[in-house]
């Protein structure tokens, strides 16, 4: 049930930017290091909402998998 409830929350946060991103037609000037582009608000939330979206689900991942394997790890030692 809880993860029935975060995916509906987590849809929810994803329509709400989108719409948010969609009624702005505005342009936004990205400055990189070496570059420089141009994007719609739109298209910038849209970037930025799938990068923390991909960032978010690789570090829990993660986690999970470190917390999997340290309690084997310290059996097997002792």
């Amino acid at each position: 049930m809880k993860i029935y409830i975060t995916l509906i929350f987590m849809i929810a946060l994803l329509v709400i930017a989108f719409i948010f991103g969609s009624q702005n037609n505005q342009m936004l000037t990205l400055n990189y290091m070496i570059a420089r582009t141009e994007l719609s608000v739109a298209e910038a939330v849209s970037l930025f909402t799938i990068i923390g979206f991909f960032l978010g689900l690789s570090f829990a991942l993660l986690w999970k998998f470190v917390r999997m394997i340290k309690p084997k790890s310290i059996k097997n030692i002792g």
